[in-house]
Parts: C-alpha cells; structure tokens; sequence
C-alpha cells in the first residue's frame, strides 16, 4: 500500500457536522487537487437525542452551505444526505463504503469533540486498509494537554485562575502582565435584574434561502416528531452571516450585556445575549476572532468594560474550561450520580405544560428558538431538576437534545457538574441550589404565576421553596460538610420543628404531583 505522499493514493478528510470552518486542522498542508472532503447528515448522528427540529435545521443547512464554499474553493466534496436511501447509518459506515471503492492512502480528519465520536472512529478503523490520522482541533485555545498540565496537582479545579491564565495567554483585556481595569473579573456588577421598559435589541434574523428551504422541508419530513418547533427558523447557516450576526451584537447588544446578563423578562428570550454560540461551536466563527472584535468595543469606547470581560469570561474563561474538564473528566462521567437521583424527567421538560411561570417561559422559549440563556438553564430548569431529584443522566440528555448550541464536550460538564452536582464538586465548590426568592429577584416571571414566591410551604406556595429545603436535608449526608453551605444548614437547626415539618411534607406533595405541577 502506498502512502498518499509517495503514490497516486488520496487522502480522505472527513469534516464534521461541527467542524464547518476552512482553517479547521485537517484541511491544513493538504491539496484539493490530491483529496477528497467526506460529509455526510447521518441517522445515527441525529437521532442519538432526540434533537430540537431547528438544531437538525442548523446543522444541515450549515453543513450543505459548508460543502458549497468547499467546491468553490476548488475542493472535490462527496456529500450525503439524510434522506437519500442510500446514506448509511452512521459516518464510519459511510467512511467505511467510500474505502471499499479504493483510491484512498489514509483517512484524515480532525478530533472529533466528542468522546462517543471520537471512540467509533477510533474502533472503525482497526478495520480500514489505510491509516487514520487524526488532527488536533486548533480551534481552541487550551490543548488537551495544555489543560492537563494546569490542572496536575491541584486540590480543587477552579474556572476562576484557568481564566487569568487565558487572559495572559491571548493578551485580552490586558495591559502588559495586569488586567485592564486594575481586577480580572466584574462579574459583580453584572446581576442587575431587567425591567420591561428596557430597549431590547433582538439578534441578527436571516431568511432562509433555497438550500436551508430545502433542508426544512427534509428535516419536518424525516425527523417531524422531534422536539420543537420548526417554524419560524432565523439562524444564520453561512460564515458571513455570522460575521453579521457577530457585528450586530457588539453594535447593539453588547454595551448592556453585562449589566443584564443574569436577568430574565417574560416575552424577552434575548434580552441582551449574543446569541453566538452555536456560531462558534459548529464552526461559522471562531473564538478569539469573537473576542477580539468584543475587545475593540471596549477600546474605542462603545461598550463598558465590566460587558467586555464578562463576555470574554464565557468563552475563553468557561467554554474553554468546560473542554478541559470534559476531556480531563474519568470514563462514564455523564453517568455520574453523587446525590443518587433518581426521579424521572418529568413530561413538561418536553412540553412547556406547567403552571410554573419560571419554567413554562423558559421551556416555552426553548421549544420556539432552540435557546434560553445560562441564568434560564441554571436558575429554572437546571435548579428545580436538582431539588427535585431528578435522574442527572436523563436531564443531561435532554439538554443536549433541545439547545442549538449544545455538544456534549461543553454541555455535559455544565449540566452534570455545574447544573446537578452529579460529579460531587469535581468541576464546581457547591451545588447551585435557591429557592424562588432567587427567581423573583433577577425576573418578573413570579408576579404572573399560579404560585405564590412569598408563601412557603402549603398549597399554592412556590414549589421552589419547600424543595429548596427538601433537597438540603435529603442530601445531608453528602453535602452538609461543603464549607458554602454551613450557613442554610445552621439556618435549617434554628428552624422549628413545626417549621421544619412544614417543609418537608410540602416537599413530599410537591414531589407526588409533579406531573401536575
């Protein structure tokens, strides 16, 4: 067998759904004229969750596009798609078929972000006749082992130092060896709750064009039980699309993103969120390019800095850690269960059906557009999830499903670690557990609900609040040496016992209706 560089033989490079950028690592020294680009939309890929129809919608649509700028750029593209009888089930199986013709030296691709992936392609290759030879994602900015040489030896991993490390690295925000400002972080100043008489600017809407039609129609046809609503569908699918996308946030959102980014309105599923993150994580833009161009805003004066920094946190402070965590974790880390929960993801997860405001609004908004912002997914669904119990590999599940911007690289340690304290404090200090006090203050989601955030326990009371106190006694054992939470548990002794019982068989009720919350 000859190699690709010595004989006639081509190098087969399989692109991912995520990996839609032309500087991605496995086009990089190659020749269009001596390879060829493998894409495929395969069932396996979506249909292993039961994928948001507008997610689906995203991925293909930017994949078609992404093969269109390939062929342009002189690249011969083989492109599979979902609905033609002929695509195989899964991308080594397609990989798989297009060796049998022959021609190939070696398969080329670039890591794949997933350990699921990454593992199938590992194992189907034991049996192709050419090598595969897989490539570092260049698109981050923390390799495997940049990430596991910072964390070796440390008692507790904290996304905090990671993120100064980041800032020294890159230079953002930085003047000489000291962060701008005279402080790394302002993420005090950024927990103001939103008001409706706010201006709301809304992310930069594009119409679908002949392709993305096309794939709407494929995917209401071949996946239309799926979750979510198809309707409506805005994303950008093309790089200079989300290069607009990208200049319209930091031209009008951005200079108030800071201030309301913990925030949550009712009607107002944007507020003053970019919206760039699944640009970012399918491939359309790349980080640093995206804080750079944050970066500039600050220096010329259009935006504040305390909006500044916590924008650049998110993406090469927490997204970057995020990888890091994800790869550096142990096997089996979506099974982890330290609390053992084991309550089953209730049906308004999938339906928005609940009398609970906070919920409805922020399920409601996920089934519409695929996306709630981190303070929805970790104060509403993520919290009531944990104090009720439920299985955290079910709503890690369910995530990945439902968020146009979710891989598990970056969503499994967010929900499994931050989310539900499922890993026992391996990525976060403590659980990010509140009543609904913390829900009425950062929104005006309680004012219009059937229950009552001011009422404790009993009926009509905010379920929140008793299973607030249900989920720290349930979980003692586990929890009540975690040094942030001494002062709920001192709090929880001073209690009566009246008080005490109060709560706990509000709790129990809460928990045996919960299909009817």
């Amino acid at each position: 067998m000859q190699s690709s560089e010595q004989g006639h033989d081509k190098d087969l490079i399989v692109i991912l759904g995520d990996q839609l950028s032309e500087d991605i690592s496995s086009l990089q020294g190659r020749s269009p004229a001596r390879s060829v680009v493998l894409m495929a939309e395969v069932r396996e890929e979506a249909g292993y969750v039961w994928h948001h129809k507008k997610k689906l919608a995203f991925v293909f649509s930017a994949m078609r596009h992404f093969a269109e700028r390939l062929r342009r750029a002189g690249w011969t593209v083989l492109y599979r798609a979902l609905a033609d009888p002929a695509t195989r089930a899964s991308l080594t199986e397609e990989v798989s078929a297009v060796l049998a013709a022959g021609g190939f030296g070696r398969v080329v691709m670039t890591e794949a972000g997933e350990t699921r992936l990454k593992q199938a392609f590992e194992r189907a290759s034991a049996d192709w006749p050419v090598p595969l030879e897989i490539c570092a994602d260049a698109r981050f900015l923390a390799s495997h082992e940049a990430f596991a040489q910072w964390a070796e030896g440390r008692k507790q991993l904290r996304m905090e130092y990671f993120y100064r490390e980041m800032r020294r690295k890159t230079g953002l925000l930085m003047q000489a060896d000291q962060p701008e400002g005279g402080q790394w972080n302002f993420d005090a100043d950024n927990r103001k709750a939103a008001k409706a008489d706010l201006f709301m600017p809304q992310p930069a809407r594009f119409v679908p064009d002949a392709i993305t039609q096309e794939v709407l129609e494929m995917v209401e046809r071949e996946r239309g039980d799926h979750f979510g609503i198809l309707e409506g569908f805005w994303f950008a699918v093309t790089r200079e699309e989300a290069l607009v996308a990208l200049e319209q946030f930091a031209s009008e959102a951005l200079p108030r993103f800071g201030d309301y980014q913990d925030a949550m309105l009712s009607g107002e599923p944007f507020l003053y969120h970019s919206v760039l993150a699944q640009y970012i994580n399918i491939g359309l833009l790349g980080p640093l390019e995206v804080c750079r161009r944050v970066e500039r805003a600050y220096y010329e004066g259009d935006a504040p800095l305390n909006a500044v920094e916590g924008f650049i946190r998110q993406i090469i402070g927490w997204r970057e850690y995020m990888r890091g965590i994800y790869w550096l974790s142990p096997e089996g880390y979506t099974d982890q269960n330290h609390l053992g929960a084991q309550r089953d993801l209730p049906q308004f997860y999938w339906t928005g059906e609940t009398s609970m405001a906070c919920l409805a609004a922020a399920i409601g908004q996920t089934r519409q557009e695929a996306y709630a912002h981190h303070i929805q997914r970790l104060m509403v669904t993520g919290n009531f999830a944990m104090l009720a119990g439920i299985d955290p590999k079910q709503v890690h599940e369910w995530y990945l499903a439902v968020y146009a911007d979710a891989y598990e690289w970056v969503e499994a340690p967010n929900v499994i670690g931050m989310s539900q304290f499922a890993d026992g404090g391996f990525l976060g200090s403590k659980p990010y557990a509140s009543s609904g006090n913390y829900i009425n203050k950062m929104s005006d989601y309680c004012a219009g609900c059937t229950y009552s955030v001011s009422q404790k326990t009993g009926e009509g009371a905010c379920p929140f609040n008793a299973l607030y106190w249900d989920f720290l006694v349930r979980n003692e054992g586990q929890l009540r040496g975690n040094p942030r939470l001494g002062q709920m548990y001192a709090t929880w002794g001073r209690m009566s016992e009246t008080k005490q019982r109060d709560y706990l068989e509000s709790a129990a009720k809460i928990l045996a209706a919960i299909e009817t919350l």
